[in-house]
Formats: C-alpha cells, structure tokens, sequence
C-alpha cells in the first residue's frame, strides 16, 4: 500500500521519511543544485506562502510557463500543498510560431478560468499581453519572485479526492481539454509505476530526467512518482538535451542513474549522435529501465540502441522497457516485465490490414511487426473494443479500452469531451491495439492524433494552416505521419489545380514551420478529387494514408528546412505585452 493518501502529504513528509533522497537540478550550463527532499518541503512552504499573498485560495488555476526546472518543480510543488490547481503549459518553441503559440496558451488559460499566469521573466516581454486576452487573468508574475515570503502558510485540509492539477492534453488550436488528475490517481499510479513495475527503492534507485516536465510523462513520471516513493531524481534542461543529447547518457553515467524514460526519437538521437570518446568511457551497467513511451515505438530503433550501448556501454540488454500510457489515464497503463527483452508479434501485413487479425505471416510476404508493451496494471483491464463496445477476443484490432483506479475523472468543465471517452466504466483511448497472451499491443491511432519528437499534434491544426495558402484547396488537405528511419515523419497531402508546385510546396512548407514549428518531411500535390471521402465529404485520413504507404496515392514531394523567427510577429506581442503590463501597474497605483 501506498505511504501517503495525498501529494500534499508526501511534499509535507518526504523530507521526514527520507532526508537523505533529494532532487538534483542542472542548469543549461550543466551546474547542479541540489535539494534534499527536507529543503524540498522548507522551500515549497516559503512559495506556497507567496502564492497566498497574491489572494490564491483552494481550488484556483494558475497557469505555469516556466523554462527552468528548479523554479517549475518548486512552485508546481508549492500550489499543490495549498490546494491551488497548477495548469502546465509549455513555453514558447520559437518567434517565428508567436502568433500560434498564444491563441493556443490563451484558450487553454480561458478554459482553465485560471486566475494568474506565473512565467519566467524571460517570457514576461511576451506573454503580459495574455492577460488583456484572457477575461479571468488578473495578472503575470514572474517566478523568481515567489522564493522567499515572511508569511507562514496556511495548509488546508485536501482530501485523495481533491483535484491536484490540471493536465491539457490537446496539441490543437481549437479544442484544447484539461485531464482532471486528482491525488488518489496520482497516488495509485505513482505506486503502480516505481513500487509495482519498476522496483524501486530510496536507496538502491535514481531517476534521470531531460523530460518536458509541461508533459505527463515529465512531470508525473519524474517528479511526483518519486517524489511519494522517496527516489531521487536527476533533472536535465530539456533543451541541453536537444542542443547535446549526450548530456543525458552522461549524467546517468556520472550519477549511477538506474532509471530513465523518453520517446522513441529520443533512443535514435542518443544511438545516432554518440562519440567514439564516450563509448569508450560511459559505464551504463546501472541502468535498470529506459522507459519508451509517448510516441509509437520503432522496434529497429530500440534494437539499434540496445545493440550498442549493451556491446559498448555494459548496458543490460532487458534495460530497454516498451510502455503504453496517456493522461487520461493519469499517466501510465502498461509496462514490458523488468527482466525480459523488448518483445515483438510479427503478423502477416495482407490480414491484419484487411480483417485486424493477429496470424503468422506466409514466408515470403508482406509483414508487420508490433511491439508489445506488457501487461496492464494490477487492478487494471486493457481491452480491445469494436465500435459497438464488445469486447474482442484476443490477437484481434480494436479501440484500445481501459478502466482502474488511475481512469481520471474526465475533462474540465467538458462535459461533452469526458461523455464521448468515458463510457459504462470504460475510458475508449481512441488508439487501435489488440491483446495478445494478456499483453498490450499498439498499432494505431482511432483518433488520427498524429506524434512527432514526443508532441501530440491534431491532424486537423496542420490541415487548416496550409490550406490558408493560395492555391491549395480549402477542405482537401490530409496530414498524417509515415514511419521513418528513426521516428515518425510528417506527411502532407494536398490538393490543387497548379502543374508547377515549387513555389507552391515552399509557401505551404514556411507557413506550417512558422505557425506550428512542424517541417514536413514529405509534400504530396495531387489533382481535384484524388482525396478519398466518405459520402457526407469527409475526408478518410487512415484511407488516404493507407494509400500512400502502398504507393497509390499519386504526387511528389521533397525535404527541405522551415522558417526563421518573424521579427515582426515578436515585436506585436512585446507591444501587447508592455501594453497590458502598463494598464495592470496603472491599476495598482
């Protein structure tokens, strides 16, 4: 059984259980700062206090756009203790996206109803004028302020039921929705996750992590799970890890890391940029779990990974640890058993695709291979469902279901949104799997949600900025991903009535790259029509991908860089952002 009922609890009690546990945080420059889980406690109550002195009370949403991961994870960690409902969103990817990035931040804050935006001061020139978008914002506060208080906390009561914090799940402009993640989903699933699967224990375990901790997978995979199980953790900037990926092995390395989790991409980056020098001395034989998740798992991606640095590196090959998970579902459903090797199903490619059944492929033929992601959770189901809600039999594709104690409640003030996947005491993930031996496989995606580098991204957002370019057919675009060599790849399919598409393809290419800081790795133009629909006219994106990957969707295409910033984009919401912050200091006077 879980030690405490509550996160609010835990961040109280840690330091008592285990003073000698800590968070170690680095900075850009590789610097760390450490905090024993008793400084965790001191330094949270001080922000929790601050918190107050703005006039935040139980049951508020704040929203949090903070780059470093020492203020994020004490002022997340703070607003929990006293009930406030921290809202995580990620920080702005680039200049050139600006205009993107706020109305997308601006409707996920207007939903929230939150309250007060907290940001680091490097954003603050950008993001005050947020506050004159948002009717419930009150105002922008810099996080570096919120350290030090002469204030004493008041603790309210908070119960496993209470909300912890809202997760928004939703990579689209147009409907953006707030998982409900309350303390006693947390708390289950944080027990499910390091005490269950990943046998983890204070003093013979330690997490390392680049991961965005705006993401479920960040933030509730290294912060809160070890935080209510004692482990110490290792935090790395996500961007040193993008700008060095070697700073990740690296650190495990150094700190005697045993557990460590990223996407797919993140084991091809890590396999494809690593030195000669650092095979030669990076000791990995402490790694127990590299966790992949959050995107679709490429089995030649995990071989090479595992190949190397087991040969090189005195990895252990069953390290490598294939998961299934999703924010509605707090975090995490299945994992690969510890002691067993990454496993696969090869099928025959002609069945599976024409009737979803699991059967050996015929020697010589087509075939696909897919990646089991182990069991469910104890005291959780996984079920393939088809689209009536019978339960298949196994080794048979259908809507993967779930239901346990880590379902969360549904989305914030949607009623609709939690109706349509929270359904007779299943929660319908909308991706496409099947059992098999009672373990999970992931094929697909019911919901056409496309997952690059570890994103989640609406076909829909990519279809209607590169429709907005002259020439390509309103209503006739079909975004969807391609596996590539070392992650999944960006496809675009448009329509259009030009012969000559050069100057075409780079207008649509620049705008996608400007507006969602996405390239496209392959652009097909194709004539009026070609696109298959339903007979209502809605466009079939598993249809036209279908077509695609066997080579029937006919067209053309190429790879080539994005954007730069726009300048002028940054210099309109620094004007708003002085503007709003100047009525806001009026106002005080």
């Amino acid at each position: 059984m879980a030690k405490y009922t509550t996160v609010a609890e835990a961040i109280a009690r840690v330091g008592i259980d285990h003073p000698e546990q800590d968070y170690v945080f680095q900075n850009m420059q590789g610097e760390e700062t450490s905090y024993p889980f008793p400084d965790v406690e001191k330094a949270t109550a001080k922000r929790a206090a601050a918190l107050q002195e703005l006039g935040l009370q139980k049951g508020d949403r704040v929203g949090l756009i903070v780059i470093e991961p020492e203020d994020f994870v004490l002022t997340f960690l703070a607003a929990v203790r006293i009930g406030v409902l921290p809202v995580p969103l990620y920080p702005p990817m680039s200049f050139g996206s600006l205009d993107a990035y706020v109305e997308r931040t601006a409707k996920v804050l207007d939903t929230s109803e939150s309250s007060i935006l907290i940001a680091s001061t490097k954003l603050e020139n950008v993001l005050w004028g947020l506050v004159d978008r948002v009717p419930s914002l009150r105002k922008l506060v810099r996080v570096e302020g919120l350290k030090e208080s002469n204030r004493t906390p008041n603790f309210p009561e908070i119960t496993p039921e209470d909300t912890c914090f809202l997760q928004y799940t939703s990579g689209s402009t147009s409907d953006p929705k707030g998982v409900i993640v309350t303390h006693a989903n947390l708390i289950e699933n944080c027990h499910q996750i390091i005490v269950n699967r990943l046998k983890m224990t204070p003093e013979a375990s330690k997490g390392v992590s680049w991961l965005p901790l705006y993401h479920d997978m960040g933030l509730i995979g290294f912060v809160l799970a070890p935080l209510v199980n004692g482990i110490p953790v290792v935090f790395i900037p996500t961007m040193r890890f993008i700008k060095r990926p070697s700073v990740w092995l690296d650190t495990i390395h150094r700190h005697r890391g045993t557990q460590t989790f990223a996407p797919n991409f993140a084991y091809a980056l890590a396999t494809r940029r690593v030195r000669k020098a650092d095979l030669e001395r990076w000791d990995l034989s402490c790694l127990k779990s590299c966790g992949c998740g959050a995107e679709p798992i490429q089995p030649e991606t995990v071989r090479a990974f595992t190949d190397l640095f087991s040969e090189k590196c005195d990895m252990p090959r069953t390290a490598v640890l294939p998961a299934y998970g999703m924010a509605e579902a707090t975090l995490a459903i299945a994992f690969k058993p510890l002691d067993e090797e990454m496993k696969t199903n090869i099928v025959d490619a002609a069945t599976y695709e024409g009737d979803g059944k699991v059967v050996e492929p015929v020697e010589g033929q087509p075939y696909l291979e897919h990646v089991s992601c182990g069991p469910a959770f104890d005291g959780h189901e996984v079920v393939a469902m088809d689209d009536e809600g019978n339960i298949l039999p196994e080794g048979t594709e259908g809507e993967l279901c779930l239901r346990g104690p880590s379902n969360t409640k549904g989305y914030y003030k949607n009623p609709e949104a939690t109706a349509a996947t929270h359904r007779n005491g299943w929660l319908h993930t909308g991706d496409l799997g099947y059992m098999l031996d009672g373990e999970v496989y992931i094929t697909g995606r019911l919901k056409d949600l496309i997952i690059l580098n570890g994103r989640n991204i609406h076909p829909q957002s990519i279809e209607w900025v590169a429709a907005e370019v002259k020439h390509v057919r309103k209503g006739n675009v079909v975004a969807f991903s391609r596996p590539g060599q070392r992650s999944e790849e960006l496809v675009l399919a448009c329509e259009t009535r030009l012969d000559d598409t050069a100057e075409l393809e780079a207008a649509v290419r620049q705008l996608v790259q400007k507006e969602l800081s996405l390239a496209i790795d392959h652009l097909v133009f194709i004539k009026p029509g070609s696109l298959p629909k339903t007979s209502s006219g809605k466009l079939q994106r598993r249809k036209t991908r279908q077509l695609y990957l066997n080579g029937d969707l006919l067209g053309r295409g190429s790879r080539q860089a994005g954007a730069t910033a726009d300048k002028l984009t940054l210099a309109k919401h620094v004007a708003a952002s002085i503007w709003s912050r100047a009525k806001a200091t009026a106002l005080l006077r």
